[in-house]
C-alpha cells in the first residue's frame, strides 16, 4: 500500500478560501499538514475559511492550525505584506499553491484593455511576484529526498486556442504562467524546489460559473468522461505532487479534464 501524504508540512494556498483554492487547502488539512496558511482580498471570506477549515480539522481528529491573511496580490505591497505576515508566524514553507486568479470575457470590440492587464497582471505578475518572495523559506524547507513544491494553478485553456466567450487574458495569462513553471523547474531543481503546474478544466466554482452558464452542457456533452470536474479529481492529484513519493515529478504540466482538451467543439464568431 502506498500512503500518498503531506505528514508535517507548512502549505500556503493563495485565493485558499474558495473554489479550487479552497478545494486545495481541505486536502492538505485532511492529509496531514501541519499548518495551512491561507489568503484572499475580503477579511470576511478568510476568516470564514479558516472557520470551516478548523471545522474541518476538528471533524477528523486532526491538529492543524489554520492561518488567514487577507491580501490583494496583484498590489505589489499587499504581496509583500503578505509574505512578511507569513514570516512573523512560520520559520520555513514546504508547498506554496499558487492558485490566486481572475477571469473576465466579452467580445473582442468591447474588451476594454484595462480587464487583460487586470486578469494578467494577478494570474501571472502575481504569480511570479509571490513565488519570488517565498523562494528563501521553500529552500529553508528544501531537501534531496523530499524538495519543496510550488504548484502552480494554470487551466486547461492555456493549452486551447478555441476562445467562444473572449477570455483573452485569462487565456494568455494561464499559458504564461504555465510557462513559467517549466521555466522555474530548471532553475530551481538544484535548489530541491520542484515545480508542477496544474491544469484543471472545468470545475463548478464562482470563477467559471458564469462561463458554464453559457456552455455548460456542451461541456459536458464534449467531454470524453461526460462530465465535469469533481474536487476530489483536483485534491488527489495536489496531494501526489505534493507527496514524498513524487519527489522525482518536477516540470509537468498535468491536464485535469477528463481529456475534453483532446476533443474541444469548434467556436463560432
Amino acid at each position: 500500500m502506498v500512503d500518498f501524504n503531506v505528514n508535517g508540512k507548512i502549505a500556503v494556498v493563495t485565493g485558499g478560501t474558495r473554489g479550487l483554492g479552497m478545494h486545495c487547502a481541505e486536502a492538505l488539512v485532511e492529509n496531514g499538514a501541519k499548518t495551512v496558511v491561507i489568503t484572499s482580498r475580503k477579511p470576511k471570506a478568510c476568516q470564514e475559511a479558516k472557520t470551516h477549515l478548523e471545522e474541518l480539522a476538528q471533524k477528523r481528529g486532526l491538529k492543524v492550525e489554520i492561518i488567514s491573511i487577507p491580501a490583494d496580490l496583484s498590489i505589489e505591497q499587499e504581496c509583500e505584506n503578505f509574505y512578511n505576515e507569513v514570516a512573523k508566524k512560520v520559520d520555513k514553507v514546504d508547498i506554496l499553491v499558487a492558485n490566486a486568479g481572475a477571469t473576465w470575457g466579452a467580445p473582442l470590440e468591447e474588451h476594454d484593455v484595462k480587464f487583460v492587464k487586470k486578469v494578467v497582471n494577478l494570474n501571472f505578475v502575481a504569480v511570479y511576484h509571490t513565488i519570488k518572495l517565498f523562494t528563501p523559506f521553500l529552500e529553508k524547507a528544501a531537501s534531496q529526498e523530499d524538495p519543496s513544491r510550488i504548484i502552480i494553478m494554470s487551466s486547461i485553456a492555456s493549452l486551447t486556442t478555441n476562445d467562444a466567450v473572449g477570455t483573452y487574458g485569462y487565456n494568455a495569462s494561464k499559458a504564461a504562467v504555465s510557462h513559467l513553471g517549466k521555466n522555474l523547474a530548471v532553475q530551481f531543481a538544484p535548489r530541491h524546489i520542484n515545480v508542477n503546474s496544474i491544469l484543471p478544466g472545468f470545475f463548478p466554482s464562482k470563477l467559471a460559473n458564469g462561463l458554464l452558464e453559457v456552455v455548460g452542457d456542451v461541456m459536458k456533452s464534449t467531454n470524453p468522461r461526460g462530465r465535469l470536474g469533481e474536487k476530489e479529481d483536483l485534491q488527489a492529484v495536489l496531494i501526489f505532487l505534493c507527496s514524498k513519493q513524487a519527489n522525482y515529478v518536477n516540470g509537468i504540466t498535468l491536464p485535469i479534464d477528463g481529456g475534453a482538451h483532446l476533443n474541444t467543439p469548434a467556436a463560432h464568431f
